[in-house]
């Protein structure tokens, strides 16, 4: 099988978490797009014009069975790559811009409001690879580093702006001063991490606004280590902004209380817009847009992430931040990963 990695953090994610589940021959592929693969992707060709070959992968024989990818853009490789092998099975992770009838399956989630298919895996949340032994051992690893924190630890994971929801540094400076009011609370710290989407103006108003003793590692990217997996080991609880579905099935499969800060305030506030309707004016223009869509265009073109807002706090696994009791931690509703690898290995007749 080839992954065709995407341009986005979470969705990797998820393709590796699913190949390393699969546990078949496995190439991952980085693509990099040339200007006009937007044009291409519109079109539905099956072509890798849109792909620069310099910045990218070898898309070469021996060609693969099974292609696992997300991301738009990858969608005219993969239809290129079927007429190389026209038994190749493709499996979309997200909300394809194509037809679903073009893919042997597509495994999507709530806020894209995919229509039900025969070929369509709808899970409550997104893939991740978070389990009990690796966040542990993860734990092991970083709590030396950790001695001179007091408990208990609240974990805190930081996302950024999402779609018609922005992360200015004031939402920043107001989360920072929201969990460290749960560490003078509960007489602890806090263990933070930013994200690939947190920007530096926000990261330093976040650290600028925290009164408590506490540890905050800064996403760089693929250099360095990353105490994601240790701080969700390692924590009593768990707080994570609502602009990231992905970090929200992450937090919540470390099996401890969770809760959703809204990175929006006033009007535009997330947790009042959860149940009711979204204004259509946004913070920026790409926000305005991405409301624009949510009300007006076609279900599939945009995604909606109050849907899995509502549906975490109504069954009592997350909470708004504030908001107590805390969410108390329970069994996900389903295994998500082992659904996805039954029903790739149901393309295959095993």
């Amino acid at each position: 099988m080839w992954i065709l990695q995407s341009p986005h953090s979470g969705d990797n994610t998820q393709l590796r978490a699913l190949g390393a589940a699969l546990g078949w021959p496995l190439e991952v592929k980085q693509l990099a797009y040339r200007w006009h693969e937007g044009a291409l992707r519109l079109l539905s060709l099956p072509t890798r014009a849109g792909v620069d070959s310099a910045r990218s992968s070898p898309l070469s024989p021996p060609w693969p069975d099974l292609v696992i990818c997300s991301g738009r853009g990858a969608e005219a490789v993969c239809f290129w790559l079927r007429q190389q092998n026209p038994k190749l099975r493709i499996v979309f992770i997200g909300s394809p811009w194509s037809s679903l009838n073009a893919f042997d399956l597509v495994i999507t989630t709530p806020q894209y409001r995919l229509a039900r298919a025969p070929n369509v895996l709808q899970l409550a949340l997104p893939l991740h690879d978070v389990t009990p032994a690796r966040i542990a051992e993860q734990a092991q690893r970083w709590l030396p580093r950790l001695q001179h924190l007091p408990r208990p630890f609240t974990a805190v994971l930081v996302g950024g702006s999402s779609g018609p929801y922005v992360f200015t540094p004031q939402a920043a400076a107001r989360l920072g001063h929201a969990v460290t009011a749960v560490a003078r609370a509960n007489g602890g710290s806090l263990l933070l991490t930013t994200s690939a989407r947190t920007g530096e103006a926000a990261a330093a108003a976040l650290s600028g606004a925290i009164g408590v003793p506490h540890l905050l590692h800064r996403w760089q990217g693929g250099s360095g280590e990353n105490p994601f997996h240790a701080f969700l080991g390692l924590s009593d609880r768990i707080v994570v902004t609502a602009d990231s579905i992905s970090m929200l099935a992450e937090a919540l499969a470390a099996a401890k209380p969770v809760s959703l800060f809204d990175i929006e305030d006033g009007r535009f506030a997330m947790r009042a817009e959860a149940e009711g309707a979204i204004g259509w004016r946004g913070r920026t223009p790409d926000a305005t847009l991405f409301r624009l869509l949510i009300n007006h265009a076609p279900a599939r073109f945009s995604r909606d992430l109050r849907i899995v807002h509502r549906q975490l706090v109504a069954s009592g696994r997350a909470s708004w931040l504030g908001e107590e009791l805390m969410a108390q931690a329970q069994p996900l509703p389903e295994d998500g990963l082992g659904l996805a690898v039954a029903r790739i290995r149901g393309l295959f007749g095993l």
